[in-house]
């Protein structure tokens, strides 16, 4: 009898988990596969991300401890462990595809289709540039609250650290950026607009 109800017990337990699951996932699901689509360009693969997202969040839910965030920054934090270790597994895996394939010989009409697109997408990559070039911790921030639209209080939360420390970051970040702006004014083409965009979209022109 004791077994049956301890066998009753666990049952209900894990009915009571995944009921609990299903309300929190159909919470956030949208804003989930939004993040993941911001930093990916494979719907495969944004599927798959989003799915090991919430994969991990049954398995952390024993982590979750609401006098330390709410669970929207507990679970960016999440989302951002899991496309970093993404990052890194698609950074191994293509310099070992560098290391064993040559380079495909170009037509020359594929050189000329591929070198209109880069001049066409060369605004795009000083900017991505411009934050790549930040420290990872100020990175980090700006993109959590510029891009993905949470609060510092919640960028702190997902990141692990002081809202103090979120506010520095984020301070230096616009800085740099906005010293990047700058620079880019005299410089030919649409990236001084994209940049200075950039800093009116956030508030900080």
């Amino acid at each position: 009898m004791a077994e049956e109800r301890e066998a009753s017990v666990e049952g209900g337990e894990r009915t009571g988990l995944l009921a609990g699951f299903e309300e929190f996932y159909r919470r956030h699901v949208d804003a989930v596969m939004r993040y993941v689509a911001r930093r990916v360009d494979d719907p495969h693969t944004a599927a798959d991300l989003t799915a090991e997202i919430f994969l991990a969040v049954l398995d952390s839910a024993h982590t979750y401890r609401p006098g330390l965030g709410s669970e929207t920054a507990w679970l960016y934090g999440i989302a951002r462990n899991v496309v970093s270790s993404e990052r890194r597994r698609v950074a191994r895996e293509a310099e070992r595809d560098r290391r064993f394939s040559g380079r495909r010989l170009l037509e020359a009409d594929d050189i000329v289709r591929l070198e209109d697109k880069l001049d066409a997408e060369s605004p795009g990559r000083r900017l991505l540039a411009a934050l790549a070039r930040l420290p990872e911790g100020e990175r980090a921030v700006i993109e959590l609250v510029a891009v993905d639209q949470l609060t510092v209080t919640e960028a702190a939360a997902a990141l692990g650290i002081r809202q103090v420390t979120a506010r520095v970051r984020l301070h230096r970040a616009r800085k740099a950026l906005r010293a990047e702006a700058e620079a880019s004014v005299g410089a030919v083409g649409p990236v001084g607009a994209e940049m200075s965009a950039l800093h009116v979209v956030r508030g900080e022109a």
